[in-house]
């Protein structure tokens, strides 16, 4: 919400445009055409245009329409409009004209929405507040992106007329940070949410231990984060989130609408909790603490009972600090586990999940397991992945696993652009931009269910990135279109159409100070 970053220059703003106002002799304020209604990201279900433009004014007021969780988007959408405007924008419950969000009954589903603009007005009309919220995104992406600056900015702000009715193709919006490799603080993880925000993500995933960290504070196993939490890839200081800590970022993102959806990476990727703890190694003898990038080396011991007693602790713990409905138990890259023993883990770590409440996620080789009642898969393949892989997913979904998609080749967020990306990795190959849009989440696994899939996520692995600027430049331009993807209906996927809607969005990235990757592929500045 960027509170932290806007509220202390509001008041010099609002001061600022006074002083300005008075000035006798001004120029007018400059002509804007309003962005058309079929030019936001993700692409609405249905667009009507028509009817003369609204305009933001000094006398704009923001009405809302229903209980405090709806008010709170009405000072949110407030929040985002003062500093650039300079306007005041009262959130009130009553009034006519100006801007307003109201809840009814409608076909909107649970985050849905329905935008009316006109010359007296804006409404915006949801089931549940997670569509008002969705719908004051498409109001931003209508307004001049000036209005996402810091500083008061001399408008106009115009809104195009017509009407709007959108809801999601798909229920599962995610991205993934991982802040195992290289730490991210709490200001960081909210500078991404807000990012999300924008494109209508729901779902953040956090990585939150792997062979290099562990990031969590585990009161039962308090040397898993301050032993184990200590370092990070190339050896820097590393660090972890105290429970007051996550408890912040889950609040902050539930404030946008995400759902917090948090992963314990086992019984691989665990080297930071084997170092921390020598009784969960076979042998009994703690390895050193890990710093580079190789993967598949660790395993928890499947055969030792403290195992289930650690397994037990850490998803208690994290359950209890976890509102939302699933708990990632990772699962990938286990090589040095022992098909037997893989599956025996996940046949004792699975209903422990259950007993506290949450429903198990796991990447996709959980389905060489017994995936469990209810389990979603996130599958991470490639295009190029082994028939009998795929086949292996595919039956998984037949039997009723639900699936995530993030294929690496498509979605993956760290991998280069092109060889000459200076951040990133490769092993998936080069992923530009086109190449992360132009496919159907449907129809990706000839076989799957329709109603298998749950929706698409973007993870972000840290390997090479180690603060926010690394984090957007492998987002943008190619985030935006996996919400797309995520929400809008496959009949309005091409290509052709959105890459003139995407290279729109770049001047929003730079008013919001997102650093970002200028693809070839993309007309910017309408070349």
């Amino acid at each position: 919400m960027r509170q932290h970053r806007r509220t202390l220059r509001l008041l010099g703003s609002l001061l600022l445009v006074a002083m300005t106002a008075s000035v006798t002799g001004a120029a007018p304020a400059p002509a804007v055409s309003p962005t058309p209604l079929d030019r936001v990201i993700p692409a609405p279900a249905s667009v009507t245009p028509g009817r003369s433009p609204y305009r933001i004014t000094r006398g704009t007021h923001i009405r809302v329409d229903g209980p405090r969780e709806a008010r709170g988007v009405g000072e949110y959408l407030a929040m985002i409009l003062r500093p650039s405007t300079g306007y005041r924008l009262p959130v009130t419950a009553q009034g006519a004209g100006g801007i307003r969000l109201r809840l009814a009954d409608g076909p909107f589903g649970a985050e849905g929405y329905r935008l009316d603009s006109g010359r007296g007005g804006v409404t915006i009309t949801a089931a549940k507040p997670a569509g008002l919220f969705h719908g004051v995104q498409t109001l931003r992406q209508l307004l001049p992106a000036a209005v996402e600056k810091d500083s008061v900015q001399p408008g106009p702000w115009p809104v195009a007329g017509g009407t709007i009715k959108d809801t999601p193709r798909y229920g599962w919006r995610g991205a993934m940070l991982d802040v195992s490799r290289h730490f991210f603080t709490v200001e960081q993880v909210k500078r991404y949410i807000d990012q999300l925000a924008l494109y209508k993500i729901n779902k953040l995933h956090l990585h939150l231990s792997d062979d290099q960290g562990w990031r969590i504070a585990i009161d039962s196993w308090p040397r898993l984060a301050t032993y184990g939490g200590s370092t990070e890839v190339g050896g820097g200081p590393g660090g972890f989130y105290t429970k007051a800590d996550y408890r912040e970022i889950v609040r902050y993102a539930s404030a946008l609408f995400l759902e917090v959806v948090p992963e314990i990476d086992m019984p691989g990727h665990t080297n930071a909790a084997l170092a921390s703890y020598a009784g969960l190694n076979c042998d009994g003898v703690a390895p050193p603490l890990y710093t580079g990038t190789e993967v598949g080396f660790s395993s928890l011991c499947a055969g030792k009972e403290i195992t289930y007693d650690f397994v037990d602790d850490v998803i208690r713990e994290l359950a209890a600090l976890t509102p939302g409905r699933y708990l990632h138990i990772g699962g990938d890259e286990a090589h040095s586990t022992s098909h037997e023993d893989y599956v025996k883990f996940m046949d004792r770590v699975q209903p422990i999940v259950a007993k506290y409440g949450k429903t198990v996620v796991g990447w996709h080789q959980l389905t060489g397991a017994t995936p469990a009642k209810g389990a979603l898969a996130q599958y991470w393949g490639l295009d190029g992945t082994s028939a009998e892989e795929k086949a292996r997913v595919v039956k998984a979904a037949q039997g009723g696993t639900g699936l995530i998609l993030s294929p690496a080749d498509r979605v993956y967020l760290d991998m280069k652009y092109t060889k000459e990306t200076p951040l990133g990795l490769s092993w998936a190959g080069y992923v530009e931009v086109e190449r992360s849009y132009d496919w159907d989440p449907g129809a990706y696994l000839p076989g799957v269910p329709a109603g298998a899939v749950r929706g698409v996520e973007a993870p972000m692995w840290s390997e090479t990135l180690e603060n926010s600027g690394h984090v957007e430049f492998m987002a943008f331009p190619r985030l935006p279109g996996v919400a797309e993807l995520g929400w809008s209906s496959a009949a309005s996927h091409d290509w052709e159409r959105y890459k003139g809607r995407l290279a729109a969005q770049a001047e929003r990235w730079d008013a919001l100070g997102i650093e970002w990757y200028r693809s070839p592929q993309v007309p910017w500045g309408g070349q």
